[in-house]
């Protein structure tokens, strides 16, 4: 189920949502904009509902940061208010659409599906995971570039994830490919929370874009929690053995170790790209001289040519 996040401290305003949206919504409640940072890095909601009857700055600050980064600016916010009297100056805060209290139960389902309806058609973003898609990563590559930005781009590709899909099934696989995207997510933000970015790519491809002084720790990290969490995804018997059998892409059957990830990472700190294509391509090649070495493994450009 989609997941909502409801900010509030009135229990009539949390009745009234719960009851409205109980059986078409996973509802996450939470009593202070602080808390949603985290829960965000764990699961992007699709919708925010925040209550700003006796809101502070701090509330508008926190809508404004995250509406203003690329990774969540999918997310749509509803404002609760009491009447027309207390709302922001329009300037002042991202607000995608605003709800009077008085009518959460006759309104607030349509303005969410409608929310939702309007952010799929602005945004493009990967439906399991709900990280950007490859137009939003060309975008965000183009305008680093464009910025003249210094930045290291990483791609991140899962192995062994054919066989270990085609063993277990497209739903096990479906529940790696988003706790990697968590991982990768959350590692990624809480090493650099402003100015970074993750995307992903498709099926088993991640990308994630960072200062050229952070990544190479962040890519560690990630690196020793994949290596931590994926055996968790095999039953016992496959997990203790090291191994599975399944199918290659020829038809053969084979024995496949557990699966790893592999990283390649690129950077314009003294490289020169002038096309988002070109650092792309280079990326891509590093992650696919990764593969190369056994285990999860990542490989950094090291080239040092200035221009």
């Amino acid at each position: 189920m989609q997941k909502i996040v409801l900010i509030t401290e009135d229990a009539h305003v949390k009745e009234k949502t719960e009851k409205v949206l109980a059986h078409s919504f996973e509802l996450i409640c939470l009593t202070d904009i602080k808390s949603i940072f985290s829960f965000l890095y764990d699961s992007i909601p699709v919708v925010v509902i925040v209550d700003i009857q006796n809101c502070d700055d701090y509330t508008f600050d926190a809508i404004n940061q995250i509406k203003s980064d690329p990774i969540f600016g999918s997310i749509s916010f509803i404002a609760l208010i009491f009447d027309n009297d207390n709302l922001p100056e329009s300037e002042r805060v991202f607000i995608d659409d605003y709800l009077k209290i008085k009518d959460i139960e006759s309104d607030l389902a349509f303005r969410i599906r409608l929310s939702i309806h309007r952010s799929k058609r602005l945004n493009e973003i990967n439906p399991l995971t709900r990280l950007p898609g490859n137009i939003s990563i060309d975008r965000e590559i183009h305008n680093r570039l464009l910025n003249r930005e210094e930045f290291a781009i990483a791609y991140a590709d899962l192995d062994n994830f054919k066989p270990f899909n085609d063993r277990y099934g497209f739903g096990r696989g479906d529940e790696v490919i988003k706790a990697t995207g968590r991982l990768i997510l959350n590692i990624v933000k809480n090493k650099q929370p402003s100015g970074s970015f993750v995307g992903h790519i498709g099926g088993d491809d991640f990308v994630y874009m960072m200062n050229y002084d952070s990544i190479e720790d962040a890519s560690k990290e990630i690196i020793n929690a994949f290596e931590i969490i994926i055996p968790t995804f095999y039953d016992i018997e496959d997990r203790e053995r090291g191994f599975i059998e399944s199918t290659d892409r020829q038809g053969n059957k084979r024995l496949f170790p557990l699966m790893t990830i592999s990283i390649g990472i690129t950077h314009n700190r003294y490289i020169q790209f002038t096309h988002y294509g070109e650092i792309k391509e280079t990326a891509s090649k590093m992650k696919t001289y990764a593969k190369t070495f056994k285990g999860s493994c990542f490989k950094i450009d090291e080239r040092q040519i200035r221009n």
